[in-house]
């Protein structure tokens, strides 16, 4: 394979000291690396001035191997360094202003630190696994204005579905709301691994590849759980591809529509054709041929399985939602947020937990966070962290009443929360198994693994939610005002309009042990009128 690199409406535009800011986002992804270069302008405006890709084979041997070449390591690094030159063009030389992001392929691996070292070593360029969270958050936040706009979504159901060549990602919207998110290992390329390991002939290789989107079609069904009328999003290459040949008058940043049945009649033809036959019936590359037909027979079946009469197809990417987020600073926006919280609402309704406590607990957790700002430290992520923690704190109780705190961590780390990452899940956890019982300790495996900052931050947000359950312990959320006051070595808890708080003192007193010793502060609780 030529190591030319293919390049779509190159213009450079250098940036200037007073003029746009000038970033680009590069995903390595199990069968290509894909670059965009934009301008953010100050509004938050983006603006895509290049796309360029290049064919790089990762996820055939990652999915098979669980390792990555070193053949295909200095492909990387190769691809990378001709990258480094456009950017160049363009005036982007600082590594700040680039973001290099891995999906499935290079988070599989088990030499994925191996991988990211000798690209820092060749480059300079950090690379960063993202997990299957992550992806949602980005693609949520990227598809989003698409939803909204459009008079047929904008208050419906729909399921956003993004095959690939590892994994499937499906997101749950409705009015814009996230109600279910979970990732499939369902991918092109895995597809194609388990027709290659059978040694099917040509007339069995069909029937292998629809028996595993069967497994993944009663998957998707129980994350839907409704009967309501169910719209399908479709993202990805191999979907705009079949778009592309199907519909003529598809407008960029718009949604196609496609028929359930013009998709059905192509991935027809597709799937019997090699991929030679592909590339020139069709105008695909080699790289699209290879994964076209596996991925489009998953988009059709998982539509005629829902009765699905029609598609609508984003032209939108994983680049274009990592560009927005540059554009925001990486900062969660208080719809993301509300979206995040409303994941976690919906995992403690599944295990029958105390919603008012919870609620009741979380918010006073909020205003704890908020007026110790300048004792803590913590930026606005950390607050979604501790809120999240203080409503999961008690839903290990229906596993085990006596232990419900460890048994939180396990849930919580092993769940799917839309928007927050595998480290982060740990950390939800880690802060709702410490709001009981013993304060962090050297034994503990979970926290241990935590580096140092990241302990740290741990142990003070407990210690907060600590004090809120201290608060709530009559569970009548009669609590919902406080004020915070810092006198020398104490901190004194005022609850305005509450008379008599005998019990919450006596809860107060077990609970803001760990707070002393975080913070260096006594607790002190009184009652007060306004």
């Amino acid at each position: 394979m030529s190591d030319t690199v293919v390049k779509q409406a190159a213009h450079p535009e250098v940036n200037t000291a007073t003029g746009p800011r000038s970033v680009a986002v590069i995903d390595i992804g199990a069968t290509a690396i894909r670059m965009a270069i934009a301008e953010i302008h100050q509004n938050g405006e983006v603006r895509t001035l290049d796309q360029l890709v290049q064919p790089v084979q990762l996820g055939q041997e990652a999915f098979e191997t669980r390792r990555l070449s070193r053949k295909s390591i200095e492909r990387v690094a190769s691809v990378l360094t001709q990258y480094q030159r456009v950017l160049h063009e363009y005036g982007i030389d600082r590594t700040a202003d680039v973001r290099v992001v891995a999906t499935s392929a290079v988070r599989e691996a088990s030499n994925r630190l191996a991988f990211a070292d000798r690209v820092f070593t060749v480059t300079g360029l950090h690379v960063e696994p993202i997990d299957e969270a992550e992806v949602n958050r980005i693609t949520y936040m990227g598809i989003t204005p698409q939803l909204l706009a459009h008079p047929d979504l904008a208050d419906g159901k729909a399921m956003v579905l993004e095959i690939g060549g590892g994994s499937t990602e499906a997101l749950v919207v409705r009015s814009g709301n996230v109600l279910a998110s979970h990732s499939y290992r369902l991918g092109s390329l895995r597809m194609l691994q388990a027709v290659d390991m059978a040694r099917a002939g040509v007339e069995r290789e069909r029937a292998l590849m629809e028996n595993h989107i069967n497994r993944t079609l009663t998957q998707l069904g129980d994350l839907l759980r409704s009967e309501s009328k169910l719209n399908l999003v479709a993202v990805g290459g191999d979907i705009r591809l079949a778009t592309r040949l199907l519909v003529d008058d598809w407008q960029s940043g718009e949604l196609a529509i496609l028929k359930t049945s013009d998709l059905t009649r192509l991935t027809d033809s597709v799937i019997q054709l090699a991929d030679d036959e592909i590339v020139k019936r069709y105008g695909a590359s080699f790289v699209e041929a290879q994964t076209m037909g596996p991925a489009l027979l998953a988009y059709s079946m998982i539509a005629k399985h829902f009765n699905i009469d029609k598609l609508y197809v984003s032209d939108t990417n994983l680049r274009d939602g990592l560009l927005k987020d540059i554009a925001l600073g990486g900062s969660w926006t208080a719809e993301f947020r509300n979206q995040i919280v409303r994941s976690a609402l919906s995992l403690g309704r599944r295990f029958h937990f105390d919603e008012m406590h919870a609620r009741s607990v979380a918010e006073l957790s909020r205003k704890l966070f908020d007026q110790l700002r300048n004792e803590h430290k913590l930026d606005t992520r950390h607050e979604v962290i501790l809120y999240v923690a203080a409503l999961l704190h008690e839903i290990g109780i229906q596993i085990n009443v006596r232990s419900h705190h460890k048994h939180a961590l396990y849930i919580i780390k092993n769940s799917e929360l839309f928007g927050l990452s595998q480290s982060e899940l740990l950390q939800v956890g880690l802060v709702a198994r410490y709001y009981r019982r013993a304060a962090p300790q050297p034994t503990h495996t979970e926290y241990m693994s935590l580096d140092r900052d990241t302990r740290v931050m741990v142990g003070k947000l407990a210690a907060i939610l600590r004090l809120a359950t201290a608060l709530d312990d009559t569970r009548t959320s009669r609590i919902r005002e406080i004020e915070c006051l810092i006198d020398h070595k104490r901190m004194i808890i005022q609850v305005p309009g509450v008379r008599d708080v005998s019990l919450e003192q006596i809860a107060m007193k077990q609970q803001a042990l760990l707070f002393r010793d975080v913070y260096g502060l006594s607790v002190i609780l009184r009652a007060g009128e306004r």
